[in-house]
């Protein structure tokens, strides 16, 4: 794994969640852990990891991920066992 994609993980399960994180390193790291990330209509998009999956919205305007997704998706790499 790249040290980009651990800085990424880093931010990810830092507490308090940040606010400054971009929903394309997101998409980026799911790839690098061995993922999928899946193209659906509109906005949405589904990340596929060790037989799990996870709904969301890419963030308009903007790319920054919102406050929960970064909570919802760092508990999903929990149970997945992603944890750092």
């Amino acid at each position: 794994m790249k040290a980009k994609h651990l800085k990424t993980l880093q931010t990810i399960f830092h507490t308090p969640t940040s606010a400054n994180l971009s929903f394309s390193a997101m998409e980026s790291l799911v790839t690098a852990l061995g993922g999928e990330v899946i193209e659906r209509e509109g906005s949405r998009v589904i990340f596929s990891i060790a037989g799990g999956i996870w709904h969301a919205h890419r963030p308009h305007p903007g790319n920054e991920a919102k406050k929960y997704q970064i909570e919802e998706f760092r508990e999903f790499l929990r149970q997945k066992g992603f944890a750092p």
